[in-house]
């Protein structure tokens, strides 16, 4: 009887813990869960792989550099097949992808090549695309560059936000390893290269980058606060000393409320609408006045102005 493919699995997140399922799933006998210590300034409001690898006795590392030589020895002493990166946050060094004989795959949260690099869902949703998905990819010492094993497709709302939008991304990523497992461990899954110059890439994001500027059109501010929302850390202005973090809003269409000399925040019954710079409108549903969450509507009253100009 041919024993099963041995694999070292380098995961994080949620997309990591339902992809190790998945392997498990297929009987792919994992010699070593490597995956990262949780940083205690960071949400952690995602599954913790850690607690999963221990729920199937699975023997977990977290070494700082994976890439080190005494971290390169333990693995190469494993005798991998295979290595499988899901949501891990660093890179392989090519003298550690080498030890997997049968190679390195890594689960992308995009329709690669779109949107290489990092936080692609964030990325997506800032640029206003109507869909993204999963890919798995062979890892090579470029980033996000290897050869395409399959892709999951999974549609974009118009108001979606980054952690609905990154639910369908980890579903996709599980439906398609687990379509695509037999075939790669068997080696007859069909590889394709990928075009670079047809795609892009992005790299990280800071808080700060969730300033809203209110000089940007509507639908330009719309994404930005759907792509940093919770549980990211929110797109914000200031007035004065006062600091306004918008949650969650609406697309909506013009209204019939004359135009102001810019754009401007204003309580409509139970509602708070954005103006923007284009004259286009958006409904806040859920904001933070000095982190204090608060109905929307009464924001102008606890700030005393009704409309409130943004741009002062």
């Amino acid at each position: 009887m041919t024993p099963p493919p041995r694999a070292v699995v380098f995961a994080y997140h949620n997309v990591g813990a339902r992809c190790l399922r998945v392997l498990l799933a297929h009987g792919v006998d994992v010699a070593l869960v490597v995956t990262h210590r949780d940083n205690p300034a960071e949400n952690i409001w995602f599954e913790r792989v850690a607690d999963l690898a221990g729920d199937y006795d699975l023997p977990v590392a977290t070494p700082a550099d994976p890439n080190s030589p005494e971290f390169i020895a333990r693995v190469q002493a494993l005798q991998p097949a295979f290595f499988f990166s899901f949501y891990y946050r660093l890179m392989l060094s090519p003298a550690l992808l080498a030890l997997a004989t049968h190679g390195g795959y890594n689960m992308h949260g995009s329709l690669l090549p779109r949107y290489r690099g990092r936080v692609p869902v964030n990325w997506a949703l800032i640029h206003g695309e109507r869909e993204t998905g999963a890919t798995l990819h062979r890892m090579v010492e470029k980033p996000d560059a290897g050869e395409i094993v399959g892709r999951q497709a999974v549609p974009i709302l118009p108001d979606d936000t980054a952690g609905e939008v990154f639910a369908k991304v980890t579903v996709a990523a599980e439906m398609l390893l687990d379509r695509v497992l037999p075939e790669l461990l068997a080696g007859t899954a069909p590889l394709l290269l990928p075009e670079l110059g047809a795609g892009s890439y992005f790299g990280g994001r800071q808080a700060e980058d969730g300033r809203i500027d209110w000089r940007q059109p509507a639908a330009v501010v719309h994404n930005l606060i759907r792509a940093v929302a919770p549980p990211y850390p929110g797109a914000f202005f200031e007035l004065g000393n006062r600091r306004i973090v918008i949650s969650r809003s609406l697309a909506r269409p013009r209204d019939a409320r004359p135009h102001s000399a810019g754009p401007e925040l204003y309580a409509e019954g139970n509602r708070l609408l954005a103006r923007c710079a284009d004259g286009g409108v958006l409904r806040i549903l859920a904001l933070e006045l000095d982190g204090e969450a608060i109905a929307p509507a009464a924001l102008p009253a606890r700030l005393g102005q009704n409309p409130i100009p943004l741009l002062v």
